[in-house]
């Protein structure tokens, strides 16, 4: 194997990475993203020891669209408050997340709430609204160049697409999210056991399995980065509760 080869090697493993003119350097450890549990991103960077931030790109009231209209069981047209942040850990852009809320079941928080902190733990203090379960999908995509730019990777790159439909604990639909993270920054961790055979019916209960971004999938675009979606069929998870996002 020559020297060339094995950087490729390097490189296609996500041990290393390539910069156009620049040269080639080590990869930094990937951050986990679990599938088994709602955790916020400042959780899940917290208990890294990761230091989160975020970078607000707006925070405003618009009218719900179709989509999101649908997963928040409003009508086409009704008022929600639409959040877009890149969020960052140690300083480094991982994510981009646009959340969406009902508008009318959260009075005062667009005035109110500061999106640069954790807005589940706003919801919790301010409003008892304490996120229960969420449905969460995770497809793969390709960067295109704004959100190149935003995450500070070529355009191209490999990107998990998630979309997530977050419920309080009497069931009402809180917030959905569609989020844009880095390919070479995160791998998504599922907890699977061996089935279990009942009355001739296997029960999947929990054990590790890494998703990565692979192969060819669709360009992702800007801040409303998930209007796109890839081919391949998406992984579903039904997640429990934390505290805050």
């Amino acid at each position: 194997m020559t020297a060339r080869q094995a950087i490729k090697s390097l490189c296609d493993a996500g041990m290393a990475y390539s910069r156009r003119g620049l040269g080639t350097f080590v990869s930094a450890a990937k951050q986990e993203k679990t599938s088994t549990e709602l955790l916020s991103f400042t959780q899940e960077m917290k208990a890294r020891g990761s230091r989160p931030s975020s970078r607000v790109l707006s925070f405003e009231r618009s009218a719900a669209e179709d989509e999101s209209a649908r997963a928040l069981h409003l009508a086409p047209g009704a008022k929600v408050l639409r959040l877009v942040r890149v969020r960052l850990a140690d300083a480094l852009p991982l994510g981009i997340e646009t959340s969406l809320l009902p508008f009318g079941l959260l009075p005062g928080l667009l005035d109110e709430f500061d999106p640069r902190t954790s807005l589940y733990r706003t919801l919790a203090k301010r409003y008892d609204i304490h996120m229960a379960a969420a449905d969460q999908v995770v497809e793969a995509g390709l960067a295109d160049a704004e959100v190149a730019r935003l995450l500070q990777i070529d355009k191209g790159s490999p990107v998990f697409l998630l979309t997530r439909v977050s419920y309080a604990e009497n069931g009402q639909r809180v917030e959905y999210v569609r989020s844009t993270y880095r390919g070479d920054r995160w791998k998504i961790v599922s907890r699977l056991t061996a089935s279990r055979i009942d009355r001739g019916t296997a029960q999947a209960q929990p054990r590790s399995l890494l998703l990565q971004a692979r192969g060819n999938s669709p360009s992702v675009s800007g801040p409303n980065h998930l209007s796109k979606r890839g081919a391949s069929a998406p992984a579903v998870s039904h997640l429990p509760s934390e505290e805050s996002s």
